[in-house]
């Protein structure tokens, strides 16, 4: 089956069943392969609604109709594009989705009214997807990367749609295919208890669009390739030590039993599953996994309040709150209840309002960053090219200018830390420090990590989102109280790396020393920190890699 076929027999099965598979996610940017596919997803015979990732929660669920209910003296209600008869929901760059609409498209699904969505996956860095709300409720997914015009036919949908929509209730399940599905899908550590439910589903519609009353070892096949392929976060290993068939009798691939049941061979279903992977998903996937908890955006973390930023719906509070009034969000809330208040109180003139019908205005910021350099100045750095580790920390600076967060400057060597520059955003300034950065001496690796674990706790406080950037060679030799004690000075440092690590804070490290120092590793798992060698790198090479590492 070619990439096309299979985007379209997708198509196809959600026509037949769109209730019962809530979407389709497809995996493709801007091209006249994706204009073609969603020129076919048109024929679909239901209402098609577009969404936009960040729709606003008046347009999904509808607002009071001021204007018509001051008229008419009742409540009118303007619908929202959610409040529809059964519809197709296409959802455009959708790992861009909104978490509110995320949310109440998932509520919108699992009412089970008729609705689905078509979800358009346009990310280009590996860590963008689709929310897990709506990947987990969607049957399908489908690629049209490296598809050319040239690659499809043309392709209609089946005029018979509801025909086969009720043969499908009549197909046949062999008593086996339950607890195999449920098997496989823990084989491959499909977490979603959804997943069983939809490949038998797919399984019957397939049964059901090819003339069958019960289901075979093709329509399994099919559905374990459409639905679990994508949901896969490992492989698991088929043993070999079981006995073979005879030489002389042919086999079949499965075989039904006189018991109404189908045996299919799980390395059958396993292959199926191969095929459809990506070659790399599965590493992507552990990898991913072990680095989750460091992933920054780029950007400040996600912060709301009640004085600028994005707005968010509005929120009943108290009269004693500090936030801001919004006043079109109060009428609405009172507005339903005039008639009864007026009755109550026919001597007054206007809206009755009571505190009840207080709403306050919030929105939402991204918090400033601030990157915290701390850098090693020892005399074991300094042999280990510390210009270029000023080098790099200078270009990494303009580069955090230009993206305009704070930056510190934080020098450890001899018997301590210190604060050579606090946080800022005058590039000219941190310039002049680092320039002015001198090197030689011990090298209190706990003292640096314990300045800047408290610089990022002070930047947390005022609402900035910390990341530590320690450049160093990881070979400490004074510890915490001064002394010159190797032994000391390490078990200091694991100790300060594992209250970072119990902070959350982000953290990368940059081994200056030619050769990797394994025990700097160490320091930086302990940290669950990003860890970042620099043998035989220069400045611009060394920026580059920690630049890629804050985008990630």
């Amino acid at each position: 089956m070619t990439p096309w076929d299979r985007a379209t027999l997708a198509l196809t099965l959600l026509a037949i069943d769109p209730k019962g598979f809530s979407g389709l996610i497809v995996r493709a940017r801007v091209s006249p392969v994706r204009d073609a596919f969603m020129q076919i997803a048109k024929q679909l015979p239901m209402p098609q609604v577009k969404l936009h990732p960040s729709m606003t929660a008046q347009v999904l669920d509808g607002e009071i109709d001021l204007s018509s209910t001051l008229k008419s003296n009742a409540l009118v209600m303007q619908k929202g594009l959610l409040d529809r008869p059964p519809s197709l929901f296409t959802l455009p760059m959708a790992e861009r989705a909104d978490p509110y609409l995320t949310a109440r498209l998932s509520q919108t699904l699992d009412t089970g009214d008729g609705h689905c969505f078509l979800a358009l996956d346009e990310g280009v860095d590996e860590d963008e997807s689709i929310p897990t709300s709506l990947s987990d409720r969607a049957a399908f997914w489908i690629s049209l990367d490296g598809l050319a015009l040239a690659d499809f036919d043309a392709f209609q949908l089946p005029e018979n749609l509801e025909i086969i929509a009720k043969a499908v209730r009549k197909v046949d399940i062999p008593d086996d295919i339950p607890e195999q599905l449920v098997t496989l899908a823990v084989s491959l550590g499909i977490p979603s208890l959804r997943a069983p439910t939809l490949a038998l589903r797919t399984a019957q519609a397939h049964a059901a669009l090819h003339n069958r009353d019960v289901i075979n070892a093709d329509d399994m096949t099919l559905a374990v390739d459409l639905v679990y392929a994508h949901r896969a976060t490992r492989m698991p290993e088929l043993q070999e030590d079981e006995p073979e068939q005879p030489q002389d009798t042919e086999q079949p691939e499965s075989q039904q039993n006189d018991d109404d049941t189908l045996t299919i061979p799980e390395d059958l279903l396993l292959d199926a599953v191969k095929a459809a992977l990506p070659s790399d998903l599965l590493e992507k996937l552990a990898a991913g996994a072990k680095n989750k908890r460091n992933k920054g955006t780029g950007t400040g973390a996600k912060q709301t309040g009640n004085r600028r930023g994005r707005p968010l719906p509005a929120r009943a509070g108290s009269k004693s709150s500090s936030a801001r009034v919004d006043l079109i969000a109060t009428l609405r809330a009172a507005i339903p209840y005039q008639t009864i208040r007026k009755r109550a109180q026919p001597d007054r003139l206007g809206p009755i309002i009571h505190p009840s019908d207080l709403r306050h205005k919030r929105y939402q910021t991204l918090s400033d960053r601030l990157l915290i350099f701390a850098v090693d100045a020892s005399g074991s750095a300094a042999m280990a090219r510390l210009a270029e580790a000023k080098g790099a920390v200078e270009m990494l600076l303009g580069e955090a200018y230009a993206r305009r967060d704070h930056v510190a400057l934080i020098s450890f060597r001899g018997l301590d830390a210190e604060v050579l520059l606090p946080p800022t955003r005058s590039l000219v300034q941190t310039k002049r420090r680092l320039a002015a950065l001198p090197g030689g001496g011990g090298t209190p690796l706990a003292s640096g990590l314990s300045a800047a674990m408290s610089m990022a706790q002070t930047a947390s406080q005022k609402g900035m989102s910390a990341t530590i950037v320690l450049l160093t060679d990881g070979r400490a030799n004074i510890a915490l109280d001064g002394q010159a004690n190797r032994k000391q000075a390490a078990e200091d440092a694991e100790k300060i790396a594992s209250e970072i690590s119990m902070l959350g804070l982000e953290t990368l490290v940059i081994d200056t020393t030619i050769r990797p120092e394994r025990a700097l590793k160490t320091l930086a798992e302990k940290m669950q920190a990003t860890y970042i060698a620099m043998p035989r790198a220069d400045a611009k090479g060394v920026s580059a890699a920690v630049t890629a590492s804050l985008a990630s």
